[in-house]
């Protein structure tokens, strides 16, 4: 019986908790780079630090993160399912149902961690450092 509930997607994608927040971290680092650095340099660095956050957001770099933080969720995966004894194509149409849901799970807690992390959390500690994003913020 443990091991039926072990084999559950949520439990799997619980155990890929550090590949789910790493390809949401590496796929919110346009942002990120600001915010530290008018942490580090103060008030002084505000308009630099909104200046660069402008050119990596609406810049083409946003979407090469995006296609890195996917990459890694797939990369994550198959070596998550090969430790399991999912090798093969043939292995995986087997286990269908498990490669699916599992991915499925990972690939949206993936987007929500990201979506909390990046457009709520990180735009709050943006704003409180004195960035000005309150005029772009999510809640507006």
């Amino acid at each position: 019986m443990a091991e039926a509930a072990d084999a559950s997607p949520v439990a799997e994608a619980r155990s890929l908790w550090k590949l789910i927040g790493a390809s949401a971290f590496t796929a919110s680092l346009c942002c990120v780079p600001s915010v530290v650095w008018v942490l580090f340099a103060g008030g002084s660095a505000v308009a630099a630090a909104d200046s660069l956050s402008n050119d990596l957001y609406y810049g083409s770099v946003r979407w090469v993160l995006y296609i890195v933080a996917l990459s890694m969720v797939g990369a994550g995966l198959t070596i998550h399912f090969r430790r399991r004894g999912i090798c093969t194509l043939d292995d995986a149409k087997r286990e269908r149902r498990r490669v699916v849901n599992t991915s499925l799970a990972v690939l949206t807690a993936a987007i929500v961690f990201f979506l909390v992390w990046d457009y709520i959390i990180l735009q709050l500690i943006g704003i409180a450092v004195g960035l000005p994003w309150s005029g772009s913020a999510v809640w507006n």
